[in-house]
Formats: C-alpha cells, structure tokens, sequence
C-alpha cells in the first residue's frame, strides 16, 4: 500500500485515492471459489445451465468480488509511515448492483471518507468504494468499508 503522513492522509478526507488495476475474474477463479465456500449454486459454476438464467451465463459470487478489495486497497489506500499492521473491522454497508459475469475484468475506486484516532496508534479509516465491471453501466458492487491501522 502507498505510505503517507498522517497529515497527507488527513488532506485526501473526502477525495478520491483513485482506482487500482484491473482484476480479470474467470471462470476458474469462480470455481475455486466456490469450492473453498460450498457455494455451487448453478449461476456460478454450470455455464450450460446459467447461459439459460437473465445472466445469459456464469456469474461470479459476490462474496468473491467483494474479497478482491483486499487486492485492489493495495494499490491505493494509503497508510500511515510506521504502520505495524492493518485489519479489516468491516462494513457500514455492502450492495450487489449488477452481476460479474465470468471473463470480466473489474477495478475499485476508492474515497476516503474519514479517518479517526480511536487510541493513540489506532486509527479507523472508513472509505467508499465502487467496484467497476469494465465495459458496463452499472457497478458491480458499493461498499462503505471500515479498517483500522496500528502505528
């Protein structure tokens, strides 16, 4: 994750960070996971089946979206100098607006909203971030995600 200061982190309150690369999500990617989950429902790992659905094939979990923003947050969240470490506390919301269809590349782009001294060396960083589905109107997800950082 890009470092900064405390007080350039503090300036980008409200602004965009920007977005992170590209992430393909193929249809391997969906079947591994949903091996690791259980969940196999037809929409995700039977193409034959799912091209029959309005999805007009195999759809990536959404679970599976939403934990590529651990990847895309490395490109572009910043982090105090001297972090020790950084821990997702979760979400204030989380919305599934349009399916990831298998094949598709998707991108996050993040804004910090805030950020909070909860203890000293503790801080809580609360950012909005809209995941892109290349080539579509509609985003694939929005979430309103909180982290702490310990410096």
């Amino acid at each position: 994750m890009p470092v900064a200061t405390l007080d350039e982190i503090r300036a980008k309150v409200g602004a965009g960070l920007g977005a992170s690369p590209w992430i393909e999500i193929g249809q391997q990617s969906i079947d591994t996971f949903a091996e690791v989950t259980g969940d196999h429902q037809f929409i995700h790992v039977d193409p034959v089946a799912a091209a029959e659905t309005p999805f007009g094939g195999t759809v990536a979990h959404g679970f599976l979206t939403l934990s590529l923003l651990s990847q895309m947050a490395a490109h572009v969240m910043l982090v105090p100098e001297g972090t020790k470490m950084g821990v997702n506390y979760g979400f204030e919301k989380v919305r599934f607006i349009a399916p990831v269809r298998a094949g598709k590349r998707v991108r996050g782009h993040f804004i910090l909203v805030s950020l909070k001294q909860k203890q000293p060396g503790q801080w809580q960083f609360l950012h909005n971030v809209t995941v892109e589905i290349e080539g579509e109107d509609k985003p694939a997800l929005v979430a309103d995600w909180i982290g702490r950082v310990f410096v």
